[in-house]
């Protein structure tokens, strides 16, 4: 029956009207408040981050079926959170965004089966999913059913993680149940001053503990992007963020059986880097600046850095090569000597894992002098923390090159992507220093009563020192015996590293069959 006054039918008028409700949420006044405290809404941050018009929206209609506590006389379309698929940069996206206006983005069953849709649509359709999380938490008044919600969508995490990226970005609070989402997720954004995540809010703190905590101190970004390493993104605002994300995407594949997509540079295969033939300082005890050696040998000096400020004695990030992303791990002089502990094995560990799962290479430069001595690390579990990167580098089968920049001691040597963990090519610089110890300490013990009865003991172990550099902790005595492809000038890395990851294409690596391993968690 068409409408009177425009001749429009009144099907149509009603279709029109369910969307407009669906579209404005909540309402001006809690769209308003949202503006208020920084935050963008639900459907502003899909189209900030997606292709100008290329959103196409699910389930807009939904709402949930609670008939308790008065909710039968609330339902907003959409059930405060909006859901669809879209294009970054021509490629297809799946994502979901909680809305803080609806019903404070709380998550009943509905809302949750509306969100397990879109990750079994990317799953099947082999598309990233990014999650946007600004929620109050369970819906109390929806019970056991919100929990169930929940746990269907961490079951769709568990399944999906290996088979498409999977993409949180905390741009609220997340607190309790909810955090295992962005836990399950390979990458976690968050903006400083409005995202929190924890797992037991600050009044339960104060009531079980004693003591004071606001939630900023509880489950801030600083929190998290530092000491907790749960936030692999910070950012200033949410604007930043969504630029960091479609960085993040435009060096990954769409899911495990593509490879990462290649990009044009300008920047030559051939360049050769003169500044790196004397960017190892002579002193041995100076630190190198890994992070210049990484923008003078990458494509156009780019680098994204992952977890910058969580356990910065080891870098891991995404770079290119020739046009190809490749996983970056280093170790960081400049932070503990570059010494691995607890903390950054883990990081690596996983940084690596997630590498293997998308066909990235993955490339290594080493500069690392052993484990962190520490009562504390001791304790603290490296014994299964190391065990961790070491079982994360045996398993990967993507193209492993490393690059021995300039110490690869001990245990240490062995971990970061060695010959005898299957590097597939291994080069160092002439500054490379390879043992089992430093050659200090190896002095000490193998020649402790020659040191003492020397008449210039200080004379004695220089000597010794010199001697046990030349036999065997030079790059050239590895390479004697197949440990080190080749030896090659810093200023070449670059067109090394190319040549390695060419000639690695078409690798093909297999592993026994089985149901998974048993990695050292």
């Amino acid at each position: 029956m068409a409408d009177e006054k425009n001749g429009e039918r009144k099907d149509i008028k009603e279709l029109k009207e369910l969307k407009r409700k669906s579209r404005v949420g909540g309402g001006s006044e809690r769209i308003e408040r949202q503006h208020k405290q920084g935050k963008m809404t639900a459907r502003e941050r899909i189209e900030a981050i997606l292709d100008p018009g290329s959103f196409v929206e699910l389930d807009a209609f939904l709402t949930h079926q609670c008939h308790d506590f008065g909710m039968e006389r609330v339902h907003i379309p959409g059930d405060g959170v909006v859901t669809g698929h879209g294009t970054i940069e021509g490629r297809q996206v799946y994502l979901f965004a909680q809305d803080f206006t609806v019903f404070a983005g709380s998550v009943g069953k509905m809302h949750a089966m509306k969100i397990c849709k879109v990750v079994d649509l990317a799953v099947k359709n082999g598309s990233p999913v990014i999650g946007i999380y600004d929620s109050g938490g369970a819906r109390v008044q929806e019970g056991m059913d919100a929990l169930a919600g929940y746990s269907e969508m961490f079951f769709r995490s568990a399944i999906a993680s290996g088979v498409v990226p999977q993409i949180s970005m905390v741009m609220g609070p997340c607190a309790a149940t909810a955090v295992f989402s962005p836990g399950l997720a390979d990458f976690n954004f968050m903006v400083k001053g409005t995202s929190q995540m924890f797992m037991v809010g600050p009044d339960v703190v104060k009531l079980v503990q004693n003591v004071d905590v606001d939630y900023e101190e509880l489950g801030g970004a600083a929190v998290h992007s530092m000491k907790s390493g749960a936030a692999h993104f910070t950012s200033k605002d949410e604007a930043e963020s969504i630029r960091t994300l479609k960085r993040l995407v435009s060096y990954l594949p769409s899911n495990n059986l593509e490879s990462p997509p290649r990009s044009q540079t300008k920047d030559s295969v051939d360049r050769v880097e003169e500044t790196l033939n004397s960017i190892v300082p002579e002193d041995p005890m100076k630190p190198l600046d890994m992070i210049s050696v990484i923008r003078k040998v990458f494509d156009d000096g780019e680098f994204l850095e992952v977890q910058e400020e969580f356990a910065r004695n080891v870098i891991v990030g995404f770079a290119r090569l020739d046009g190809q992303p490749v996983g970056l791990v280093a170790n960081h002089p400049s932070v503990l000597a570059g010494t691995l502990d607890n903390a950054s094995s883990i990081k690596a560990a996983r940084f690596v894992r997630f590498c293997d799962s998308f066909n990235l290479p993955i490339i290594t430069l080493v500069d690392v002098p052993g484990y962190l001595p520490s009562v504390e690390e001791e304790a603290g579990g490296i014994v299964r923390n190391a065990s961790k990167l070491m079982y994360s580098y045996c398993e990967a089968t993507v193209p492993k090159v490393t690059l021995i920049v300039r110490k690869a001691i001990g245990p240490a040597y062995c971990v970061m992507a060695s010959k005898h963990i299957r590097s597939d090519i291994t080069l160092a610089w002439p500054t490379a220093e390879i043992a089992v110890m430093s050659p200090s300490t190896a002095i000490d013990i193998v020649y402790k009563k020659e040191l003492i009865m020397a008449d210039d003991p200080q004379a004695k172990r220089e000597e010794l020192v010199a001697e046990y550099n030349k036999s065997h902790a030079n790059p050239f005595v590895a390479a004697e015996k197949g440990y080190v492809d080749d030896v090659i000038e810093p200023k070449d890395s670059r067109i090394k590293l190319i040549h390695a990851l060419r000639t690695l294409e078409r690798k093909r690596e297999a592993r026994p069959a089985k149901k998974h391993g048993n990695m050292p968690l």
